[in-house]
């Protein structure tokens, strides 16, 4: 079906246009672009006065529960509320059960998803086998059979020389390596930041150090194999530090954030509200200032959702026990929008952390709005007033910190072209 939409404001990062315009769409590709109608006939035209039209959003980390924990979702339920809520492509992390560490649970993650009839997904290969830390896995093939990256998750890789030895290895394939920078033991098992907050409630504590002694030796190791490393989730003033000063210096280092650290603070956790359980924890208000200034100025590229969907049951135990995690796809676009309200990004800007941005970690050819270019879109009405309503959320997770909150805009539609 081929379709016209019109007089829509056109965020196109790829190409850093920001222009009102008509863009027409025919089998699975982006056909016209211009600022008047085409006179060829489509059939559908939309009228997007008003609206913003984007590429589409592109997740770097959502769990979807499927294979291996479908008591908490499936990925038709997580596919269905990715693309309503804007999100035409997804990359899982390779904690699934069983784990992401050969090709037969590559091609089983893709008939599940093909099954699931919605937004694309992309997946991320083990590091080590089993995500166990001690031996690596067969990279290559995981290559081969379409994985866009590997990491270990939050699973410790045992040594530094295994840690080595795998970027070596990842290099060689061109492959970037996903890393989520948690020092195990300094975490210690905690579950709050370090702070007064935590001492407050009387929480095991994850200092900041915890972050940014895992960042240091990876970006030691990357001066030494030059391999490509992503720094998933980040949460500290001082792991932007460390970020800054390895782009500064020319090292092939990129990273994201999850929306939730860009507005919550340690805080949030008062009373024990599991909601707000998160790993890494959620920190203090200067390093939610400082996550913002890193998205505004670039360094961090990436915004993502990190969702992570439960089970009522997951967040009801005392908060030490409860699972970590949100179930955030239904707020990702919203909550960047609220930066975008709020004077912190321009639309163009949020268009890139959330399309062009995660393209480029994962490599693929996605984040523009050329002729030619497949036809991932999100229509984005940013006028639009709601409030979340956890108890309507298309996800089968509906543990949000955000619920009862009013936002302004949301993803109108969306849609998927040729893969």
């Amino acid at each position: 079906m081929s379709v016209l939409i019109k007089n829509a404001r056109i965020l196109d990062p790829a190409a850093n246009t920001d222009t009102v315009g008509c863009l027409g769409l025919r089998k699975g590709r982006i056909d016209y672009r211009g600022i008047r109608a085409p006179k060829a006939a489509y059939d559908e035209v939309i009228e997007a006065k008003g609206l913003w039209l984007m590429p589409g959003i592109i997740d770097l980390c959502a769990r979807m529960r499927e294979p291996g924990q479908t008591q908490k979702a499936t990925m038709r339920s997580e596919a269905t509320a990715a693309l309503a809520a804007g999100i035409t492509a997804v990359c899982l992390p390779p904690d699934t059960r069983p784990v992401i560490d050969n090709t037969a649970v590559v091609n089983r993650v893709n008939r599940i998803a093909k099954a699931a009839a919605g937004t694309y997904v992309y997946m991320l290969g083990a590091l080590t086998k089993g995500l166990e830390g001690q031996a690596l896995s067969e990279m290559s093939a995981l290559k081969q059979a379409g994985c866009v990256g590997v990491g270990n998750g939050l699973a410790p890789v045992a040594n530094t020389l295994i840690a080595r030895r795998a970027l070596e290895y990842a290099s060689s394939l061109g492959i970037t390596v996903h890393v989520v920078p948690l020092d195990h033991a300094l975490a210690n098992g905690g579950c709050a930041h370090e702070g007064a907050m935590a001492t407050k409630l009387g929480l095991t504590s994850i200092p900041v150090s915890a972050e940014t002694a895992a960042m240091r030796q990876w970006i030691s190791l990357v001066e030494d194999t030059g391999a490509r490393v992503h720094f998933g989730r980040l949460s500290s003033a001082r792991g932007v530090a460390l970020l800054e000063s390895a782009q500064a210096r020319g090292l092939p280092v990129t990273a994201d954030v999850a929306v939730h650290q860009l507005f919550l603070t340690d805080a949030d956790i008062d009373g024990f509200n599991a909601l707000a359980h998160v790993i890494p924890p959620l920190r203090e208000a200067r390093d939610r200032d400082a996550l913002r200034a890193a998205v505004r100025s670039g360094a961090i590229g990436a915004i993502c959702s990190d969702h992570q969907p439960h089970e009522a049951d997951a967040k009801i135990n005392p908060f030490p026990l409860t699972e970590a995690g949100i179930s955030a796809l239904e707020t990702l676009l919203p909550l960047t929008l609220r930066l975008v309200g709020e004077g912190l990004l321009s639309p163009l800007q949020a268009a890139a952390r959330l399309s062009l941005g995660p393209a480029g970690v994962l490599g693929i050819e996605r984040g523009g709005l050329g002729v030619g270019a497949a036809a991932d879109l999100t229509l984005v009405d940013p006028a639009a007033s709601w409030q979340l309503d956890p108890a309507r959320m298309l996800s089968r997770g509906r543990n949000t910190p955000f619920g009862g909150t009013g936002f302004s805009g949301r993803a109108q539609r969306a849609w998927l072209g040729n893969s």
